[in-house]
């Protein structure tokens, strides 16, 4: 039996700090008619499903209920936010063991029900979990994928804004590899608006190229420590991240967005879920975009990949 995908449908799994922050961003986006929320604990997604609804007055008609695994069949997205929260002083691997466990139930659940929309993994650590779900699911590699390193990247490019006094959209530069420490920023293909990066802080009066960029990309790393050390979580920053992901999905824009998906050989990687920029549209992860980077930044997102390997390797997958 085939399911028809409702693509008004949204659906949210865990309604933590994470989930109900992402479920607030999506009811504002106007991009659903119809959102299901789900939690292990029952009253918590009926209280936020409550809560978020009574914004739309002010907002635009839709069907915000907790629900069921049977409610997620005909969902055009289902955003998966639930997991363990990473503690201060805790890396993002240091959560692997235990969100695995917890994934396990869930994807069997969505297994089970034949569902045919994306599978949206936000729960940390993103990348192995994406390579659990893909694994457990049995769905084709293009509608299972992660966050990865979106907001990693919102985070560079709202930094070099800062410092260089431009529109953070006006400047394109990834961060790629693992959501973790081993990510990279890829500043051999990052620019403002086609001007090489060392040209425009040259315009600005910046100099100390090596620097600069090495302080930028510690920042961007360290960010979420800071946030989880001085307010114990971080989620805004990733709820706004998954709504632009969604919206590349639902208006089916074919936007270059920095998700994590399984690689196939690129720069000699293969096997393991990670970030490298593809074009994102109603299909999922259409096609990975392969961008310029120097031997130095090959290096060390092989390093990065390899890391994220020996963790696989110590689960029974």
């Amino acid at each position: 039996m085939s399911t028809v995908v409702n693509s008004r449908k949204v659906a949210v799994i865990g309604t933590g700090f994470v989930g109900s922050s992402s479920a607030f961003a999506l009811m504002e986006s106007g991009l659903f008619s119809e959102m299901i929320l789900l939690d292990a604990n029952q009253n918590r997604a009926e209280g936020e499903a409550l809560d978020i609804s009574h914004g739309l007055p002010f907002a635009r008609p839709m069907k915000i209920t907790a629900g069921t695994y049977d409610d997620l069949v005909d969902a055009a997205i289902i955003v998966i936010t639930a997991g363990a929260g990473q503690k201060p002083g805790e890396t993002r691997l240091d959560l692997v063991k235990k969100n695995v466990a917890i994934f396990r139930t869930i994807i069997g659940e969505i297994a089970k029900r034949n569902c045919q929309g994306i599978l949206l993994i936000v729960a940390n650590p993103v990348d192995i979990l994406t390579y659990v779900a893909l694994k457990l699911s049995g769905f084709p590699e293009n509608r299972v994928f992660g966050s990865g390193t979106t907001l990693d990247t919102a985070r560079l490019k709202y930094l070099l804004g800062e410092r260089l006094s431009v529109d953070a959209r006006s400047v394109h530069a990834w961060i790629i590899g693992e959501h973790g420490d081993s990510q990279i920023a890829a500043w051999s293909s990052a620019n403002v608006s086609g001007v090489p990066l060392s040209d425009f802080c040259s315009m600005r009066g910046f100099t100390e190229h090596d620097q600069n960029m090495e302080d930028i990309a510690e920042d961007v790393k360290n960010s979420a420590y800071k946030i989880i050390e001085k307010k114990k979580a971080t989620y805004y920053g990733v709820a706004v991240a998954v709504r632009r992901i969604c919206e590349a999905i639902i208006r089916d824009e074919k936007s270059v967005l920095p998700v994590s998906s399984i690689q196939h050989g690129a720069f000699g990687i293969d096997g393991v879920a990670l970030s490298m920029p593809a074009i994102v549209g109603k299909n999922g992860v259409e096609k990975q975009i392969p961008i310029k980077l120097s031997e130095k930044e090959q290096i060390e997102l092989r390093k990065s990949a390899d890391a994220l390997k020996e963790v696989l390797k110590s689960l029974d997958l």
